[in-house]
């Protein structure tokens, strides 16, 4: 596939759903792929699997709240491949709640993985981006970035900065590095485990989780930005089911 071939692809968020998608997806199109995730299990079978199928992959513990961790894990994928190409941000956390519970640590933890992870990452990644002059930032939002509702406005606040950070960073760095959303709408995944209240666990799937798209669907949208030219940059991708109309 153009422009994916030997590009050394970083992962966060990677030991399942979109994370793991991603790491298949682009690793069968020749990229080298580094994934990190705290269940180390996960991500010992995924590249067992992936390097069972001809694949390069290398996978790293990584908690993407802890600032040290992202810049290990950006030195590692140096050290293993010689290089860092592109950056996907993916780990994040959902758990829903109305405000007037005031789940202030749920909120916090939104904040810590959804919003400083991916700042992290920036500034783990930036400098080497600038030091060889070029360099590409995928991160994953959410339609939850341009749209708010009851029990997910702490949520859709990460995933509104996030996209505001990705647009100022583009403006800012986009000369020869690119930055990139991919807003996914209803997808499989485990974000629903993460919802602490049982009765909007229950609404959730009920409301959202109804002909969900296959995790394939994003990591197609992320090699579509990855392999365009060097001089081109997708900067928005919406992804939603066809069904979906929120």
């Amino acid at each position: 596939m153009l422009n994916i071939k030997d590009k050394v692809v970083l992962i966060t968020g990677a030991s399942s759903g979109i994370g793991e998608a991603a790491a298949r997806f682009l690793a069968a199109k020749g990229a080298k792929v580094v994934l990190g995730a705290r269940r180390t299990e996960n991500l010992k079978s995924i590249a067992g699997e992936i390097q069972a199928a001809g694949g390069e992959v290398r996978f790293t513990s990584l908690d993407v709240t802890q600032k040290e961790q992202l810049e290990s894990f950006i030195q590692f994928s140096q050290s293993q491949f010689g290089r860092v190409d592109v950056l996907v941000s993916n780990a994040g956390l959902m758990p829903l709640s109305l405000i007037e519970q005031l789940k202030v640590e749920e909120w916090d933890r939104m904040i810590d993985v959804n919003l400083k992870g991916v700042l992290y990452g920036i500034a783990a990644a930036l400098p080497i981006f600038q030091a060889q002059n070029s360099g590409h930032f995928v991160n994953i939002t959410s339609i939850a970035d341009r749209w708010v509702g009851p029990t997910a406005t702490i949520y859709c606040a990460t995933k509104h900065a996030v996209r505001v950070i990705s647009e100022g960073l583009r403006q800012e760095v986009g000369s020869n590095i690119r930055v990139t959303v991919i807003a996914p709408g209803a997808t499989e995944s485990e974000l629903l485990n993460t919802i602490s209240d049982p009765e909007i666990k229950k609404a959730a799937i009920e409301q959202f989780r109804i002909d969900l798209l296959p995790t394939e669907a994003i990591a197609r949208a992320i090699a579509y930005a990855v392999e365009q030219p060097a001089d081109v940059d997708v900067n928005e991708i919406v992804v939603r089911p066809s069904a979906q109309k929120y």
